[in-house]
């Protein structure tokens, strides 16, 4: 369990100083003997599951933007060996420490290193692990408000350490998340009884924002119950785009997603465009417009506007946000601690 259990609203409402504490702890363990070992990876191979995953494809975008050949891949693709990829360092991703596949992909990963981020140090991941950096055990709500963001945060920074990064892109973190996040909150206020009424939802974008795309479309599976997929933009347009219909369409990006924003908007479907582009709303078009920004600073901003989108969704539906149905047993090491599915935030109180 990752430090101890807020409610997701409260999540929230104290991300913003939650990663300016996550980036000064992250940056003072990226110093000395541990940058050392990083910049000594040429050929990063990053694993996880869940939202973790999805975290992973920000670093990747960063890697390979600077010339460095990385991939993402599930943890238990990886659960039975490195047969099959030559990589140097293995990097796994897990709040807690206690995701059975990412332990188990650890345990299996022989004669190569491998770098363990977390929240918890001690835990059965970083055990395992040859080094580890860790997120200062901060508390989290169940459905990950400051863990992901802040997972995010930490992932980029270790990308930076083994690209050999000069620039560091955090500065100013906590103003933007909070003026994104009231930004977001006006408006997701127009739009929530629609969106709620909606059957399921559509998130697409490209590069680092599939991140955050992927996130959406978990969180929307989570708290309100929404069914919704992620989709790569450009395979979007590859036919996946036909079944809407009565559905919500959260559309990341500056490019081709402006004009698939105000296709699918045109033709009578409720869309949110999250661009730092100057781009008008319109009927069935919200725009909620981001500052110009790093990749995986800009993923933050994102996931900024999905949680304050799920969390109306999760009030106009009646699901209380921490009421988690399905407690799967075998996901964590040492099964699933029941007090996870006790706190739930007020229904009414977004």
């Amino acid at each position: 369990m990752s430090g101890s259990r807020i409610t997701f609203l409260d999540g929230q409402s104290g991300q913003p100083q939650a990663l300016e504490r996550v980036i000064e702890h992250v940056r003072k363990q990226l110093e000395g003997p541990a940058l050392d070992r990083l910049r000594a990876a040429r050929r990063p191979l990053l694993a996880g599951i869940g939202a973790s995953y999805a975290a992973l494809a920000a670093p990747v975008e960063v890697l390979r933007g600077h010339g460095v050949p990385a991939q993402r891949v599930l943890a238990s693709e990886i659960e039975d060996g490195l047969r099959g990829f030559d990589t140097d360092l293995l990097i796994g991703v897990s709040q807690g420490g206690r995701s059975s596949e990412t332990i188990a992909a650890f345990r299996a990963a022989r004669d190569v290193p491998t770098l363990a981020v977390l929240n918890v140090t001690a835990s059965p991941l970083g055990a395992l692990a040859d080094l580890t950096v860790d997120l200062g055990n901060e508390p989290d709500s169940y459905a990950s408000t400051v863990g992901f963001t802040a997972a995010v945060a930490a992932l980029d920074l270790v990308a930076g350490a083994v690209a050999g990064r000069a620039e560091d892109p955090w500065d100013g973190v906590a103003a933007h998340t909070e003026a994104v996040r009231a930004r977001a909150a006006d408006v997701i206020a127009a739009l929530r009884l629609r969106a709620a009424r909606c059957v399921a939802a559509d998130c697409v974008a490209s590069g680092a924002s599939r991140v955050s795309a992927e996130e959406a479309a978990l969180l929307l599976r989570e708290v309100p119950r929404m069914p919704a997929a992620a989709s790569v933009t450009r395979n979007y347009l590859h036919g996946a785009m036909e079944s809407a219909g009565n559905t919500l369409h959260l559309v990341f990006g500056d490019g081709r997603e402006v004009e698939l924003a105000r296709s699918l908007s045109s033709a009578g479907h409720l869309t949110l465009l999250i661009t730092t582009q100057d781009v008008d709303p319109a009927e069935n078009l919200g725009v909620v417009r981001l500052p110009g920004s790093a990749p995986s600073a800009r993923v933050v901003l994102e996931t900024v506007v999905v949680q304050e989108l799920v969390a109306a969704l999760s009030d106009e539906r009646g699901v209380p946000i921490e009421s988690f149905v399905f407690a799967n047993d075998d996901t964590k090491e040492g099964g699933v601690d029941a007090a996870d599915f006790e706190l739930a935030s007020p229904v009414g109180a977004v």
